[in-house]
C-alpha cells in the first residue's frame, strides 16, 4: 500500500498494487497542469484506490470528457476518475517508494524546448503502441508574441516576462514535488507582468516556511508566478511557459530529498540543498 497527499494535506489517498505502468508525459496539458517539465503518472487497479478528504478536490475538464483534479487549498494535482478499472495517480505526491520505476517518455513531440531528455528510456511522440486514444493538438497561446509568454491550462490567466531570466533550477525538495505533483519543480527567476487573469489566481503559503509561497489558477489549478506588486523578480514555474525563455536549467538542488523513483541522467551540478 502506497500513501500520498497534496502539499497541504487536505486531500490524501492510498493505492494498492500491483502497479502496471509509470511514464513521464511531456504533453503541453500535463506541463501546464503541473507547472513542470513533465508529469509522471502511475497506473494501478481502481479497486485498490482509496481517496481521503476528497471534498477539497476541484474538477476541471481540460478536454472533452477528461477531467483533471486539484486541491482547492494548495493547487496540487490529485487523482481524477478511474478509467476501465484503472486509476492513474501523480507520482510526485507519494510519501514513500511505490516500488515501480518509469518505463517510457510519452508525448515527446510536445516536449518543452528548454528541457532535454538525457536518459535511455523509450520515447514515443504520443501514446505508446497499443493505446487507442485521441491525440489532441497543443493549445496555442492567445496573446501576441511580444515577449516570452506563459499561461494557465484554461487560458484565463496569462503573463509575459519583462526581464531576462536571472537563474533557473530543478528543485527536488519534497515540497516542490508535492506542490507540482511531479518528479521535481523547474523554476526560472525573472520579472513578469500579467496580461490578464491576475484576479483568477489563488495564493498558497506553506505554514512555517520562510520562502514557500506560490500562486495557482482557481479554475484549472495550474501553478503560476506569484504576482509581485513591486515589479521585482518572481519565481516562474517553467511548465506554464508558452515560449522558449532562452535559459536552460543550470543545476539540480535539494537532491538529498530526490524522489527514489527518479534518476538524474544529465551532467548538471547537483546540490544536496541550496547551492553554496
Amino acid at each position: 500500500m502506497s500513501h500520498a497527499s497534496c502539499l497541504c494535506g487536505a486531500v490524501s489517498w492510498e493505492l494498492e498494487g500491483p502497479f502496471e505502468w509509470m511514464s513521464h508525459c511531456h504533453c503541453s496539458r500535463c506541463r501546464k497542469a503541473h507547472g513542470s517539465a513533465f508529469a509522471t503518472y502511475v497506473a494501478g487497479p481502481a479497486a485498490g484506490f482509496r481517496l481521503r478528504g476528497g471534498e477539497r478536490s476541484v474538477r476541471y475538464e481540460s478536454s472533452p470528457g477528461f477531467f483533471r483534479c486539484f486541491c482547492e487549498c494548495c493547487g496540487s494535482v490529485v487523482p481524477g476518475d478511474p478509467t476501465a478499472g484503472r486509476i492513474f495517480v501523480p507520482a510526485g505526491n507519494f510519501a514513500d517508494d511505490p516500488g515501480v520505476r518509469p518505463l517510457a517518455h510519452i508525448f515527446v513531440a510536445s516536449k518543452a524546448p528548454w528541457y532535454e531528455i538525457r536518459d535511455n528510456l523509450p520515447r514515443f511522440d504520443a501514446y505508446p503502441p497499443g493505446i487507442d486514444a485521441p491525440v489532441l493538438a497543443d493549445r496555442e497561446p492567445l496573446d501576441p508574441p511580444e515577449a516570452p509568454r506563459g499561461s494557465c491550462l484554461c487560458g484565463g490567466a496569462a503573463y509575459v516576462l519583462t526581464s531576462s531570466p536571472q537563474r533557473c533550477v530543478n528543485c527536488h525538495c519534497s515540497r516542490c514535488r508535492r506542490a507540482r505533483s511531479a518528479a521535481f519543480g523547474s523554476m526560472l527567476f525573472a520579472s513578469v507582468r500579467y496580461t490578464r487573469g491576475e484576479d483568477q489566481l489563488a495564493t498558497y503559503t506553506l505554514p512555517d516556511a520562510k520562502r514557500f509561497s506560490y500562486a495557482f489558477c482557481r479554475v484549472c489549478g495550474s501553478p503560476m508566478p506569484r504576482p509581485n506588486p513591486s515589479g521585482g523578480v518572481a519565481g516562474v514555474q517553467m511548465g506554464s511557459l508558452d515560449d522558449d525563455p532562452g535559459m536552460r536549467p543550470q543545476a539540480h538542488i535539494f537532491v538529498g530529498s530526490k524522489a527514489p523513483w527518479y534518476e538524474i541522467a544529465d551532467d548538471l551540478p547537483q546540490y544536496v540543498e541550496y547551492p553554496t
